[in-house]
């Protein structure tokens, strides 16, 4: 958590695709948040920020939420902003995707089984084709959930919402002063992060003084996001 209960967060992925493909990130925004509510980070001269962190456990693989869909242009577009290799954008609430680029669209019928997420943003990247480790992707954002850290692990490959899916996750957090959370059930770093991590090239995502924590999600579970709890 940053500051003004701004939560940042940040996403890697093994990538293999034949064509170009928009990933999706929906985000408790909290409410009120207009098109300029997100900051994206360019993390392009870090491409190491999850291996080094992995190297205070032992080396993780991610997975991701992909969606590639077609549309109209919308006539009153969301700005399209370059993040290191890859194009990004941010879409208030589900409405504003029909002025959402065609190429990032999600198709309408996604979000009558998504239920829950009416009141959500979502942070939007272009992702090319071919096989790859896309470098990390990060933002910050005014989190509606202040008091607690919001991971974005719900899939949608194929334009349908199923009860279960495959994970491959590993997730990475960090307790604050002022937002210490319940990891009880996480693994905990045997070093401070600053250790084995390079804190200045994170753009003040990472302290160095404070552990990490990592969970591992392997195997099908019940297709959700991922909620961390402050301690009470």
């Amino acid at each position: 958590m940053g500051d003004g209960a701004r939560q940042y967060l940040v996403y890697s992925m093994n990538l293999q695709a034949s064509e170009p493909l928009a990933m999706v990130l929906p985000i408790p925004v909290a409410a009120g948040s207009g098109e300029n509510a997100v900051r994206f980070i360019n993390l392009h001269k870090y491409p190491a920020f999850f291996s080094d962190l992995a190297s205070g456990f032992e080396a993780p693989r991610t997975d991701s939420m992909l969606s590639s869909s077609r549309s109209a242009v919308p006539s009153a577009a969301l700005p399209v902003v370059q993040v290191g290799s890859f194009e990004a954008s941010f879409v208030p609430q589900p409405a504003d995707f029909s002025r959402l680029d065609e190429r990032f669209r999600l198709p309408p019928s996604t979000f009558k089984q998504l239920k829950g997420y009416e009141n959500y943003g979502f942070a939007v990247f272009k992702l090319k084709p071919g096989a790859q480790t896309v470098h990390p992707m990060a933002f910050e954002f005014p989190t509606a959930l202040p008091t607690q850290l919001f991971f974005p692990t719900v899939h949608i490959h194929d334009g349908k919402v199923h009860e279960r899916a495959e994970f491959d996750h590993a997730l990475y957090c960090q307790s604050t002063e002022t937002l210490r959370l319940q990891t009880l059930a996480w693994e905990e770093s045997s070093r401070l992060a600053g250790k084995f991590s390079d804190v200045a090239k994170s753009e003040g995502i990472l302290l160095g003084r404070e552990h990490c924590h990592r969970l591992k999600l392997h195997g099908m579970l019940a297709n959700r996001d991922t909620f961390l709890k402050a301690v009470n």
